[in-house]
């Protein structure tokens, strides 16, 4: 065996390496120029075995492996068959993983392919017999996978696990798709829980500079993406290790986003001892219509004592405090969470707590696992609770959690969605709500990468279905009717609001329970996800001069009126009157000021004028 290290001394190959991580399930793609390259077998094996896009972290490394390997002429096939060499990325969270690992290599082997291992499981455990004779890429050095691919190819066996800096955001990708980016804001974690093997791979906490996302959400965004998500072991830890925290990010990436709603920003898994501190700051970003009003919040187990011997960190009472605050908080907030069953040491009544817990919340997407003892963790040494215990109650609590109905308030609504893929019936589009509640449309025309307004049919056990009311190709313009409907909009909904709840609706404190708007003098009240003028006069002061803002007011207001002859010369008129009562004092100020300064430099010219007549 030989040191790739050794093998590619002074090829310059040093380059920083990304700290992406997703699965792009075999990525079809066939370059048309340097047809004589190789075509490379992708797979990624997710949680439970099977390729699936939902392990956070390992599908942004295939996608950056893919992009890298895509860039340098390899094409990626799905076929096994005619692939001239393997790659296989991997998850070590959980034993299955593994499993479906070592299925996978034999495979490999008996087709005499060469075969190259990347992720989680040979960073963490590269003495696997499984592992012998294969090359590995650790999860730190992905950006060096076509280095690896080459020399496998040319018959040399190289292990490259190196741990380095911070991967580089810019390396070339290929998105499992094409609307959404998964942006890894740091690597590793500060936890040390007793069952997870990840921190032995992904090591301790290491964070990207603020202003490296920042660059990097700018720059996805002009590419046409549609969704960021944040990814990481746990984003509640962010910025720990470099000064910064959460809310610092959020509301810097927050700024960056399409005041049009156009690209919508979904915030990543964490756990609840980082996110106690800032839960009022983070339910704020949580609100703003670009962000999704959704955040996955592991709780594990109900049980303190369990809790303990996980050494999670939090008690249950601080899991509810997170959840408690979230809900309250933010209007139509969705909490997702996972479970563990047959812990080592977990009782009848400590299950029974989760049990409850679970009832309690009703949670509309909880992820159930069993327990899986990984090699090397202080939980493999535990006792065990009986295999057929475990199943029992993960049998049973799957029950209690399938047999919810969350969306079933939701026929009737109308809410808007961001669609970005297409269903797996191949005849559906699949959008979200700013809830993250899924929405299958009739798949007409293109709306992949837009948004749209849908009005739900029926609701599912784990979606909803809806029929297309209007697709908002050009958001402009209904952010430009925000302020002739917002008077319309704030009426009808507060007449609705009072129907149902006199005491709260139309009050002049916003009350999030009420119809999940803000019904507060002083305020515009808009639909969910809409982006109120305010922001947009917010984001123009700080990037263009007041004199040009007020132009383009000015502008805005009579191309409105010229878009509303069609409504009649009434409804015009009204709205004539009541855009020229937005005029405030700031507004009239200013412009006193511009006219002022028009006259005094008006003044000074036929002063210097005279001046100049009576010299000569």
């Amino acid at each position: 065996m030989e040191d790739i290290e050794d093998l590619l001394a002074g090829s310059g190959g040093g380059g920083a390496p990304p700290g992406f991580r997703l699965p792009i399930n075999a990525v079809g793609v066939n370059p048309k120029y340097n047809k004589n390259k190789p075509r490379l077998h992708d797979n990624h094996l997710s949680k439970t075995g099977s390729l699936s896009p939902k392990i956070p972290g390992t599908e942004s490394d295939s996608e950056y492996m893919a992009g890298q390997l895509s860039a340098f002429g390899y094409a990626l096939t799905d076929n096994s068959e005619e692939a001239d060499i393997w790659l296989i990325n991997t998850c070590t969270v959980k034993s299955p993983s593994q499993s479906a690992m070592d299925t996978l290599i034999a495979k490999c082997k008996s087709a005499k392919k060469p075969l190259v291992v990347a992720g989680c499981v040979p960073q963490g455990s590269r003495d696997l017999k499984e592992l012998e004779g294969v090359s590995i890429v650790g999860v730190q050095q992905i950006d060096r996978v076509v280095e690896v691919v080459e020399e496998t190819l040319k018959g040399h066996e190289v292990r490259l696990l190196h741990r380095k800096k911070l991967p580089a955001l810019d390396l070339p990708k290929v998105r499992r798709n094409k609307f959404v980016e998964i942006l890894p804001i740091n690597v590793g974690c500060l936890g040390a829980c007793t069952y997870c093997k990840t921190k032995h791979a992904r090591g301790h906490l290491g964070s990207y500079t603020v202003e490296s996302l920042v660059g990097r959400v700018r720059t996805v965004i002009a590419d046409g993406v549609k969704e960021v998500w944040l990814s990481s072991e746990d984003t509640g830890a962010y910025g720990r290790d470099i000064g910064v925290n959460l809310p610092i990010l959020l509301n810097a990436i927050v700024a960056e986003l399409p005041p049009d709603g156009s690209t919508m920003l979904r915030i990543g898994m964490t756990n609840p001892p980082f996110i106690l501190e800032h839960l009022k700051e983070i339910a704020e970003v949580l609100r703003h219509p670009c962000v999704y009003s959704f955040l996955h919040v592991p709780v594990q187990s109900g049980s303190d004592a369990v809790l303990s011997a996980m050494n999670r960190e939090y008690t249950l009472s601080d899991f509810r405090t997170v959840v408690d605050t979230l809900i309250e908080l933010v209007p139509g907030m969705q909490i997702a969470t996972d479970i563990i069953c047959g812990f080592p040491g977990e009782t009848d009544e400590d299950f029974n707590q989760t049990v409850n817990l679970i009832k309690e919340y009703k949670f509309p997407q909880v992820h159930i696992s069993q327990f899986y003892p990984r090699p090397g963790t202080p939980a493999a040494r535990m006792k065990k609770v009986p295999s057929a215990v475990v199943k029992k109650r993960s049998r049973e609590l799957t029950s209690v959690f399938e047999a919810f109905t969350p969306y079933l308030g939701m026929e009737g609504r109308v809410e808007r969605i961001w669609i970005t893929e297409i269903a797996a019936d191949g005849i559906h589009l699949v959008g979200h709500t700013k809830g993250y509640v899924q929405v299958l449309v009739p798949s007409t025309g293109n709306m992949l990468g837009t948004s749209a307004l849908v009005k739900i049919t029926s609701v599912g056990r784990w979606s909803v279905f809806g029929e297309v009311i209007k697709i908002l190709n050009q958001v402009d313009d209904k952010i430009a009717s925000n302020r002739r409907i917002s008077s319309q909009v704030r009426q009808d909904k507060c007449s609705s609001c009072s129907s149902q709840n006199e005491s709260s609706a139309c009050s002049n404190e916003p009350d999030p329970s009420a119809c999940g708007l803000e019904c507060c003098e002083g305020k515009i009240t808009l639909e969910e996800g809409q982006v109120s003028w305010i922001d947009r006069f917010a984001e123009d002061i700080n990037s263009q001069n007041v004199i040009g803002w007020l132009l383009r007011k000015r502008k805005n207001q009579l191309k409105g009126v010229e878009n509303d002859v069609a409504l009649g010369s009434k409804k015009k008129q009204e709205w004539m009157g009541g855009n020229m009562g937005e005029w405030g004092v700031v507004d009239r100020a200013l412009l006193g000021g511009m006219l002022v300064s028009f006259l005094i430099i008006l003044a000074l010219l036929i002063h210097v004028g005279f001046r100049t007549l009576s010299t000569k």
